[in-house]
C-alpha cells in the first residue's frame, strides 16, 4: 500500500502538501515548528506566501534565514530576480511530499 507521500508525488500536476519545519527565530515568529502548505508551489513564491500568512516575517526573520528544499541550500530571492527577468518562468517547484526547512543564522563561538 502507497504511503500519501509516495502517491503524492507521482505524476505532473498533482496537488498535495509539502511540509515546512521553521527554526531558531523562524519557530518563534510563526509560534509553530513545522506546518502543511499546499502543493505545487513555486519556490519563488514561498516568502510572499509566507509575508501573507504571517506579516513582517520577510523582513523580520527571512532576509537572514537560509532555506532548504530537501537536502539542498536554495536561494530564493535570487530565484525570484531570475523569474522576473526570464518574463516569470518557474524554475523551481515545491512538489507534492517535499520538505523546506526555514534556518537563521547559526554562530559560534
Amino acid at each position: 500500500m502507497a504511503t500519501s507521500a509516495s502517491w503524492s508525488t507521482q505524476g505532473k500536476g498533482q496537488t498535495g502538501t509539502f511540509q515546512i519545519h521553521y527554526f531558531a527565530s523562524a519557530a518563534s515568529y510563526t509560534q509553530k515548528q513545522t506546518e502543511s502548505l499546499p502543493a505545487p508551489l513555486p519556490l519563488s513564491k514561498l516568502f510572499s506566501v509566507l509575508e501573507e500568512r504571517y506579516p513582517g516575517i520577510r523582513e523580520k526573520v527571512l532576509v537572514s534565514c537560509g532555506v532548504s528544499l530537501g537536502m539542498e541550500y536554495v536561494d530564493v530571492e535570487e530565484l525570484e530576480k531570475e523569474e522576473e527577468k526570464d518574463g516569470g518562468r518557474e524554475r523551481v517547484m515545491i512538489k507534492p511530499g517535499d520538505e523546506i526547512g526555514i534556518i537563521p543564522p547559526v554562530s559560534s563561538g
